[in-house]
C-alpha cells in the first residue's frame, strides 16, 4: 500500500465524518479498498517476478496492507473512539472486516458464475459483483444502524 493511498483512506475517513457518514459504512469500503489492493499487489508481484513462488507470500501481504492502513489510523485516534462501538466492536474495525468478507463474496460469486455458465453475463462483471456486495453490505448496516 502506497503512502499516498493510505493517506487517502485517512482523509476520506475525516471527510466522511464531516459529511456524516458513520464510520461503520466508510470502513465497509476501506475493507474492501485494502483486500482489493492487496489482490492487485499480488497479482502485479506474480506477474513482474513469475520464478518467485507468490503462494506462499499472499497471506503476508494481505496482512501488511491492513496494517498499513489500520494502524495510521488507530494512531490518528480514528479507531479506539469511546462510543463508536456495535456488537462491542469499533466501528471501523468491524467495518473493515465486514467490507472484506462482502468483497471477497463477491468476487468468489464472480468466479462461482463464470465456472458454472462458462460464461460473462455482461460487460464489467468482475468489477460489478464486488461493487455490489459492497452496495449491499453498506446499505444493509445503514438500516441497521439508523
Amino acid at each position: 500500500m502506497c503512502p499516498v493511498c493510505t493517506v487517502t483512506v485517512v482523509a476520506g475517513l475525516g471527510l466522511s465524518r464531516l459529511l456524516g457518514i458513520d464510520d461503520l459504512l466508510t470502513s465497509i469500503w476501506i475493507g474492501g479498498f485494502v483486500l482489493s489492493f492487496s489482490f492487485i499487489t499480488i497479482n502485479w508481484i506474480d506477474k513482474k517476478w513469475p520464478k518467485l513462488s507468490i503462494n506462499k507470500y499472499t497471506l503476508p501481504i494481505i496482512i501488511l496492507m491492513y496494517l498499513l492502513v489500520l494502524v495510521p489510523l488507530k494512531w490518528n485516534g480514528s479507531i479506539g473512539i469511546p462510543g463508536n462501538i456495535l456488537w462491542n466492536m469499533d466501528k471501523i474495525m468491524l467495518g473493515t472486516a465486514v467490507g472484506s468478507a462482502a468483497f471477497l463474496a463477491g468476487v468468489w460469486a464472480d468466479k462461482f458464475q463464470r465456472k458454472k455458465y462458462k460464461k460473462i453475463f455482461f460487460p464489467f462483471q468482475k468489477v460489478v459483483f464486488p461493487v455490489m456486495a459492497l452496495i449491499i453490505a453498506s446499505a444493509g448496516f445503514y438500516f441497521l444502524i439508523k
